[in-house]
């Protein structure tokens, strides 16, 4: 049983690599993958697809920045933050603006699995913790 799961992790990861053009997700490449995957129907095609796609959501989510904002928020700052990840990461970003009233003030940034910070209630939730 692991042993199948390693074949699939590892299928999944060879697919994945055959995806890649200069360190970015190629749709073009994706498709290439699919059709393959629909041509050969590999041993757990379902799992390998599965896989596959969590690599991909992965690797795509690197290159989005979810800007969480309590108040209103201007195109020119989703610009600023989108370059300064892009700098920061060394990749294209783009961000996407996603109201969230529960924040209060400020902002929360999320790109991957990285999350930057700097709203009125994360600073309330560090300050409960420490006190």
């Amino acid at each position: 049983m692991a042993s199948q799961a390693k074949a699939v992790q590892l299928l999944a990861r060879q697919f994945f690599g055959m995806s890649m053009v200069d360190g970015a997700v190629s749709a073009e490449r994706v498709g290439g993958v699919l059709e393959y995957i629909e041509k050969t129907s590999p041993a757990n095609e379902m799992a390998v697809l599965r896989e596959y796609r969590r690599l991909i959501a992965i690797e795509v989510a690197k290159g989005v920045a979810v800007v969480e904002h309590a108040g209103a928020i201007g195109d020119t700052t989703l610009s600023s933050i989108a370059s300064a990840m892009a700098k920061k990461y060394s990749r294209a970003v783009t961000a996407t603006a996603k109201p969230n009233p529960a924040l209060l003030a400020g902002l929360r940034v999320q790109i991957g699995d990285d999350v930057y910070e700097s709203s009125v209630a994360g600073q309330l939730a560090a300050l409960a913790s420490s006190v």
